[in-house]
């Protein structure tokens, strides 16, 4: 699944102390202008922004949003300041008012639990009072564990509890028969946001940070010989770092495609107890699995096998008190924040407590609150307006397939037969969730996320044996996201993203087809490329083009990729060009595929030119103002090591300085810093 990676914030970083809430006026109604989208110019662009100072191609970046650049200053709690991350917060705001408007007047079973899980959260009091309270059960079952077997067992239960396994698991759509699901492995075992930060030197620092952070942490619950085992455990994932796949090789759906019996994974990898683990994940009866990282899976074994019992259950506790430690007392979650907010990301202060208490009611009944979100919050007129849109972009596209000079007859008939059958979805599900089955008790926060975890694992394992559910979603309508689906051969729009800068019924034409345009043309494009096609028009993974298509596309995507391996983000961290082919392909497709339907829009009249710019002008800006962004240096670190998008201002520069439209819109000359002689400029779509 291939995510445009707006909003840099997962739901894991969110959640992290602040003030508690007073039950007065601290709750009262969110105020009308907080949960407004921001006015962007008379016609959609923040001409304010810009840095005329700086040549359109030495830097389209700075002159789109360089001014803004200059005095923008990063929020305490945020790792980024961007319009990604306004957008987020403006949903945020739209999101608390939904919810407190719910927990003002419970008058539905949907109404109850939303305001049960918020109020629960908020109630800062309590969470004190208990302390660790309702964390002793769960490291009492790891203390007890005798046998790595029955550790392996625990391993498995936490697939829907708290705690960490040597192995992940999910459930999808089979790759080869996408009508059904698949239960899939992977690799596992990390504490660090990925093997890199074990392996090289930029890191050094986090993974010493990460020792101290298990050795203080250990001893915040009375676990023996903290120090020894906090470096034991280092160790440990020291040796799963080595085994473990580089995360650009984990892109490719033929190398993670690796389907076996039950009886077969436990000979490839016998060194783990596999029928403990599944006992305890309620899976003992799968008998077909699909591996992601083949090689990987015997090695993390032997480690298990290898690692001293006592070290292993060091380890558990640790996991386990990592991710309960948002839902206890004040000085578990500064402990956290002091490491994944403050050393990981150099963030300077924890969220506010009401942004944290929205983000765990949208991870743990996300439709429930949408539902009513969307009533509020997403205009039918943005729901019609987004779909012309997208059906513009697709007969955009259909013309770049159409009329591709690389492609042979035989692949473009399959490409158009796959871009005709693609589903959109714009705004929110045609059928919600049902959460009926949850329990969650406004007393008892710790075991309502518990609850939850266990509800959705059991919500996904119970897809097993079932035909693939093409209506649902894996986002929630309140997502500042998008993404595509190969297996399902679906893009998905949330009606969160779709509001200013991004999307406005009422902007300049140019606006939305460069910003939400842009996004668009991104996401329908993954399904064409170096990774999308080998994904069919039914949604199984098939390699549908000649092998003279492929050696002339892997041509131009190498000489791309090589343009971004020079890109420097941070001093000593290139990107990686390898990791971030597909986002970076889908960003230059993007702007393309938006570019030609904006032009398709005007019927063959000219854009009119406002504020002295034409409308390639402006398409240009709003595409560059979309990806406006400052970020701290550790977040770009994080991003270059393990996040397939490149940095937001290589996504401007990137895809621009191979798009012959904008030297002509720009007059951009041959001196220019990031000009390209034509023949040079990558020519994909």
């Amino acid at each position: 699944m291939k995510i445009i990676a707006l909003a840099a914030a997962s739901a894991a970083a969110l959640l992290a102390a602040a003030p508690a809430l007073a039950q007065s006026a601290q709750q009262a109604a969110v105020s009308a202008s907080a949960t407004q989208p921001k006015q962007y110019g008379s016609w959609g662009v923040d001409l304010t922004a810009r840095d005329t100072s700086v040549k359109p191609g030495d830097s389209f970046f700075d002159y789109a949003s360089g001014g803004w650049y200059k005095t923008a200053v990063i929020p305490a709690d945020q790792p980024s300041l961007s319009v990604g991350y306004d957008v987020f917060n403006l949903s945020q705001a739209q999101l608390r008012d939904v919810i407190e408007t719910s927990a003002r007047n419970p008058n539905s079973e949907s109404a109850q639990k939303i305001a049960a899980v918020y109020n629960g959260f908020m109630d800062e009091a309590r969470i004190e009072q208990l302390d660790d309270k309702p964390l002793q059960p769960d490291l009492a079952r790891i203390r007890a564990v005798s046998s790595k077997e029955q550790l392996a067992e625990l391993m498995g239960r936490t697939q829907g509890a708290f705690g960490g396994s040597m192995f992940g698991a999910y459930v999808d759509p089979d790759a080869k028969d996408p009508t059904q699901y698949a239960f899939i492995l992977s690799q596992g075992g990390l504490g660090l946001p990925d093997r890199d930060y074990y392996l090289t030197e930029p890191f050094k620092e986090k993974k010493a940070a990460y020792r101290d952070y298990a050795a203080r942490t250990l001893k915040m619950v009375g676990w023996p010989n903290a120090e020894k085992a906090a470096n034991d455990i280092l160790a440990m994932e020291m040796r799963i770092a080595e085994a473990s796949w580089p995360i650009a090789e984990r892109r490719d759906p033929d190398k993670t495609y690796n389907p076996m019996t039950a009886a077969e994974l436990k000979a490839m990898a016998p060194a783990f107890p596999w029928d403990a683990w599944m006992r305890g994940a309620g899976v003992a009866n799968v008998q077909k699995v699909v591996v992601n990282e083949k090689s990987a899976f015997p090695k993390i074994a032997q480690i298990y096998a290898d690692t001293p019992l006592e070290t292993l259950k060091a380890w558990e506790a640790l996991q386990t008190v990592d991710q309960a430690s948002p839902y206890l007392s004040r000085r578990f979650v500064d402990n956290r924040f002091a490491f994944r907010g403050t050393a990981l990301q150099g963030l300077e202060e924890n969220r506010p407590r009401w942004k944290r208490a929205t983000t765990l009611v949208d991870t743990s009944i996300g439709e429930a609150v949408g539902q009513e979100y969307v009533k509020k919050y997403f205009p039918p007129e943005s729901k019609r307006k987004m779909e012309e849109l997208v059906a513009n972009l697709k007969l955009a596209m259909a013309e770049r397939i159409k009329g591709l000079q690389w492609m042979s007859p035989e692949t473009k008939t399959q490409a158009l037969d796959k871009l005709d059958k693609m589903r959109v979805r714009v705004g929110y599900p045609n059928k919600w969730r049902e959460y009926s089955g949850l329990k969650v008790d406004a007393a008892d926060l710790y075991g309502s996320k518990e609850r939850s975890n266990a509800f959705e694992w059991a919500y996904h394992t119970g897809k097993l044996g079932q035909p693939v559910d093409l209506e649902e979603w894996y986002m929630t309508p309140q997502t500042v996201n998008a993404y595509s689906d190969g297996s399902r051969n679906v893009i998905v729009f949330p009606a969160a993203i779709l509001q200013a800068p991004y999307f406005d019924p009422k902007a300049d034409m140019a606006v939305n087809y460069g910003a939400i345009g842009g996004v668009i043309g991104h996401e329908i494009s993954h399904g064409f490329d170096d990774q999308g096609r080998k994904i069919d028009a039914t949604g199984a993974v098939r390699d549908w083009w000649t092998a003279e298509d492929a050696r002339r596309f892997e041509a131009q995507a190498a000489g791309f990729g090589r343009q971004y391996d020079g890109y420097e983000p941070v001093p000593g961290m290139h990107i990686n060009g390898k990791l971030t082919m597909g986002e970076n392909i889908a960003d230059l497709a993007g702007v393309l595929i938006a570019l030609d339907a904006y032009h398709a829009s005007l019927g063959g009249r000219p854009a009119p030119v406002i504020d002295g710019l034409t409308g390639d002008q402006r398409f240009f800006l709003a595409f560059a103002q979309a990806w406006r962004g400052k970020y701290r240096p550790d977040s770009v670190k994080q991003q270059v090591a393990s996040d397939p998008h490149s940095p937001d201002r290589f996504r401007v520069i990137g895809p621009l300085r191979n798009v012959d439209a904008w030297y002509a819109a720009w007059n951009v000359p041959a001196s220019a810093k990031y000009y390209l002689k034509p023949e040079e400029r990558t020519r994909i779509w």
